[in-house]
């Protein structure tokens, strides 16, 4: 049995490849403390196996490090936990935030300044895209930062912040948006474009949605990084887990950018 916050993906793929794997799926809503009531209550359910996406590394640490101790594997897919797991699936997002820092130096190289919409506080994925992309532009002294904000990546919370950045900033004084997901990018772009603001500004976002194809092919976003989603690796990982097979301790999934250069290999392959 496996667990996972969401999944609907390594559901079907499991039905197609797996059928005497019995999967049990709950969902944490974006809510750390139910994640935590869900995977404790699965824990007195004689699961095999543990696959979890755990919304921060703190909150979710301490469950974690409770099905290890009772000796049930766990398998965490793209975000962490502070302590030991049989296997962590996912890609490398330190990487991908340096892509987006050097992806805007290129593109703009009289620099400019910068609205950063950051993911979930505490989220591993929110720190390492956070530290890449400072990392790739805190040499170049032409780029600067002017706005950032948690929004979880939600595209609700990224409009909202976005509309109050618009008020801030007069035109002309934001030159790029970059944020930890599509999401948030693409309500970035429905803010700005519905205030005519659009234009000349660079918006990057991250995990490879087919609608954010979509925005660089009608030329609205820079680049998208594609972040593996781990389906269906992480049902394949977790199957050999529950059968007691050997798995690779970190097992990394390729990442890529998308901009104008390559899109078209892209349109209708994303998540």
């Amino acid at each position: 049995m496996a667990h996972r916050n969401g999944g609907s993906e390594q559901e079907v793929h499991a039905e197609a490849n797996y059928p005497d794997l019995e999967i049990i799926v709950t969902d944490g809503n974006n809510d750390a403390a139910k994640q935590v009531a869900d995977v404790e209550s699965l824990l007195t359910q004689g699961i095999k196996v543990l696959v979890i996406s755990p919304l921060t590394e703190q909150a979710l640490t301490p469950v974690v490090k409770d099905a290890m101790a009772q000796g049930i594997p766990v398998l965490t897919l793209d975000r962490k936990v502070n302590t030991q797991v049989t296997c962590h699936l996912g890609g490398l997002n330190l990487p991908l935030g340096e892509g987006a820092g050097k992806f805007l130096i290129n593109a703009l190289p009289d620099g400019g300044n910068v609205i950063e919409l950051q993911g979930t506080a505490g989220a591993s994925t929110t720190v390492d895209r956070h530290k890449g992309f400072a990392s790739a532009i805190e040499g170049n002294p032409a780029f600067k930062v002017v706005a950032d904000q948690n929004c979880d990546y939600t595209r609700d919370k990224a409009v909202k912040f976005m509309e109050d950045m618009l008020q801030r900033f007069k035109p002309g004084e934001i030159q790029a948006v970059y944020a930890h997901n599509d999401e948030m990018a693409l309500g970035a772009i429905q803010v700005m474009e519905a205030a005519g603001r659009l234009e000349g500004v660079k918006v990057i976002g991250m995990d490879g949605q087919n609608t954010a194809f979509q925005a660089i092919k009608d030329g609205k976003m820079s680049a998208c990084f594609i972040y593996p989603y781990c389906a269906p690796e992480g049902i394949q990982t977790a199957y050999k887990m529950a059968k007691g097979e050997t798995v690779d301790k970190d097992i990394v999934l390729p990442t890529v950018q998308v901009s104008s250069d390559n899109v078209d290999q892209f349109i209708g392959k994303g998540i």
